[in-house]
């Protein structure tokens, strides 16, 4: 009896070591079942106890394979719903790669001008909006589009007058440009279309800041060690299709071609110093001369607005920024010169000087400037000061405080003598004094 109970223990053991030796999924096999009580290991209340353990087991193998079927599908459906939102995101990809920047800029501006009968001063009321969105195509390429308020379509202001019985005011392409950046050569870009202004500029004497050029560009920054970097761009832009009347060929327009050399220096912690040259040579402007009868549009021609009528124009010209920290307020002085080699006389030489600042939240802008009368494009330079003439000097002062996140009040106040806009009074000088206050929203 008591080998026999030995036995029974022994095949037992055996059974149960073989049952653990499976996988956990099928701890008792109903084979070794069969064998175990054949051979009389194990009794038949064994038997129907380790039997039932098996159903049992089996059980929880049928509802773990229907778990990881339920969870196959699960995965496969929201693998199918990631795919799907893939592709969604794909196609708008370019709306979180696309920024969207405007202003709303509302102005009362006086001009008060002796050059003109009974020296009656100007009051009115204008407004500027635009909206631009800005787009990364890829990692080389961007786009940009601009459009913008305009009494007209004058490359010089994007100023609304508020007038004419509460009509609808006109809206205008201000910007449309491809600004390829080749991942190979790191910093270049080259830009074709209506685009901002390529070149750098420490003055408004030479261009108005709201001008966007049309045409070609390629521009180039190679930094050096620390802060300091050198930068330059050439451009070639078109003005004005088959000028003289000659041909539809790129050599009967009038064109502008544009060079830059410059850089920017760390002398010290606290000196940073910006200097550059330009060269802004104009091609067929012999033949853009305003019509002396029938409608004329201004402006009709470069030489415009205080020119010499006829006047042609390559203009060189040099600038540069000292920027001063270490102080209680941050200081810079900024300037530029400016000479028309092609002048038909000696009124050829433009030169501005300024110094800026900002102290108790106030941004605080000074210049004195004197532009003689060939000295620079009638049509493209500042259209504020001296009411956009050229044979002008005088200052400029400009503050500006942030009332609060992206809205400003500002004001500016335009002191200019001009010899140009007087001819009715065949007087030598005139003043224009302009003032404009500004309420101005950025987003």
């Amino acid at each position: 009896m008591r080998l026999a109970s030995t036995k029974t223990a022994a095949a037992l053991c055996g059974g149960l070591l073989l049952a653990m030796s499976v996988p956990a999924s099928a701890a008792v096999d109903a084979k070794l079942l069969d064998m175990l009580k054949a051979n009389g290991s194990i009794t038949n209340a064994q038997y129907s106890e380790l039997q039932a353990e098996l159903a049992r087991d089996q059980k929880d193998q049928q509802i773990a394979r229907q778990a990881q079927q339920e969870t196959n599908e699960q995965i496969a459906a929201t693998a199918k719903k990631t795919d799907t939102l893939s592709a969604f995101d794909q196609k708008l990809a370019w709306a979180a790669k696309t920024q969207f920047k405007g202003d709303v800029r509302f102005r009362q501006e006086t001009v008060h001008n002796d050059g003109v009968p009974n020296n009656k001063d100007q009051d009115r009321q204008r407004i500027r909006a635009r909206l631009g969105a800005y787009t990364e195509i890829n990692s080389q390429v961007d786009t940009g589009i601009r459009i913008a308020t305009g009494s007209n379509d004058d490359a010089r202001s994007t100023n609304q007058d508020l007038n004419n019985y509460f009509d609808k005011k006109s809206i205008w392409l201000d910007q449309g440009y491809i600004d390829y950046h080749p991942d190979a050569i790191k910093n270049l870009h080259l830009v074709g279309g209506k685009m901002p202004q390529q070149w750098v500029s420490m003055g408004d004497i030479i261009w108005d800041s709201d001008i966007n050029p049309e045409g070609l560009a390629v521009t180039y920054k190679y930094p050096l060690s620390g802060s300091t970097e050198l930068f330059g761009s050439a451009g070639h832009y078109t003005l004005k299709d088959n000028v003289d009347g000659e041909g539809v060929q790129f050599k009967h327009d009038l064109r502008l071609y544009a060079g830059q050399l410059g850089g920017r220096f760390a002398l010290t912690d606290n000196l940073k110093l910006t200097l550059g040259g330009s060269l802004y040579a104009y091609d067929n402007d012999d033949s853009s001369a305003c019509p002396t009868t029938g409608t004329v549009t201004a402006p009709c021609a470069l030489a415009v607005n205080g020119n010499s009528p006829g006047e042609q124009f390559k203009l060189y010209e040099g600038f540069g920024q000292l920027d001063i920290g270490g102080l209680s307020v941050p200081l810079s002085v900024y300037g530029q010169i400016v000479n028309n080699d092609d002048a038909s006389n000696d009124q050829d030489t433009g030169w501005l000087a300024g110094v800026k600042s900002k102290f108790y939240g106030f941004n605080v802008d000074y210049n004195y400037r004197d532009v003689q009368r060939n000295a620079v494009v009638g049509a493209f330079t500042d259209s504020d000061f001296a009411n956009g003439y050229t044979g002008s000097r005088g200052s400029k002062l400009k503050v500006s405080y942030e009332l609060d996140k992206n809205f400003s009040l500002g004001a500016t106040y335009f002191m200019a003598t001009s010899d140009q806009t007087n001819a009715s009074l065949n007087k030598k000088d005139s003043d224009i004094n302009t003032l404009q206050l500004d309420a101005e929203a950025k987003f």
